[in-house]
């Protein structure tokens, strides 16, 4: 494993202990609001912060930035680690056990180590660039699905940006009645790490930030898939529009939903 993937790896363990103590006492579970049905805990703090103290311990001169705790500048800006602690936060305020922790590091803007961590379950997603993704040691790939029959497909509800949801439904309609079905788990870490290990065919969301899907994004690739924004370009990661899967299928989800979709969200 390279060294700093294995440090990504401790982070992210040591992040999960902390989410699972949390678990089993949730009356001291702490919870705000930091913007419309954006929900934060105490617990995603304390997380964020045992990951970047096992992160700066072993490499006090990156860059880091979070979720919650935003961008601390580095000596070595070049190496840039991005994290999301606890990513599926209502899922984890509700009880519902599916949720991650997403550590990425990205050198020179280019993603080259990640981890997806599912704590509930210890299932441990991992890439390096160059060296395929895995599950718990085991190589992972996505499905070989290259049309939208017979799949099932994963996206989340546009819950932080209301004003997409009727561009939203029209894009779901055109896509539920070409597939098996879709799923609405509430993590996209997670649904974007279910990508990689071929348990969903694809996935797509709305309005993303880059903890979401920066770990994910190498996942995938390495796994053999593909990422593209709604237009079919490779504009996801500042719209935060996103589409991933096998690379045909990506070009069959975007065909079907580019034609519903409003100007602002095909940027």
């Amino acid at each position: 494993m390279h060294p700093m993937l294995n440090i990504a790896v401790r982070a992210a363990r040591n992040a999960g202990k902390v989410i699972l103590r949390a678990c089993e006492n949730m009356s001291q579970v702490e919870t705000s609001q930091k913007g419309s049905n954006d929900f934060v805990t105490n617990v995603d703090k304390e997380a964020e912060l045992v990951i970047r103290d096992t992160i700066l311990k072993a490499y006090p001169e990156h860059a880091i930035v979070g979720e919650e705790l935003g961008h601390t500048d580095g000596k070595q800006a070049d190496y840039l680690w991005v994290i999301d602690p606890l990513d599926g936060t209502t899922n984890f305020i509700k009880g519902i056990p599916h949720f991650a922790i997403s550590i990425a590091l990205k050198v020179k803007g280019r993603v080259e180590q990640a981890v997806v961590y599912d704590p509930i379950r210890d299932e441990l997603f991992t890439a390096s660039r160059g060296q395929g993704s895995q599950l718990n040691s085991k190589r992972i790939r996505v499905t070989k699905s290259n049309e939208l029959a017979g799949c099932v497909l994963a996206t989340g509800f546009p819950f932080k940006q209301k004003h997409h949801l009727d561009a939203y439904t029209e894009a779901f309609k055109a896509l539920f009645i070409q597939t098996t079905d879709i799923r609405r788990a509430g993590s996209a870490a997670l649904d974007m790490a279910y990508v990689a290990a071929g348990r969903i065919d694809g996935f797509y969301e709305i309005g993303l930030k880059p903890w979401d899907t920066a770990a994910g994004e190498l996942l995938i690739k390495e796994a053999g898939g593909m990422l593209m924004d709604f237009a079919g370009g490779a504009n996801y990661n500042n719209s935060g529009n996103i589409v991933c899967g096998a690379p045909k299928l990506c070009q069959a989800i975007v065909k079907e939903i580019r034609p519903v979709l409003t100007e602002s969200l095909l940027k």
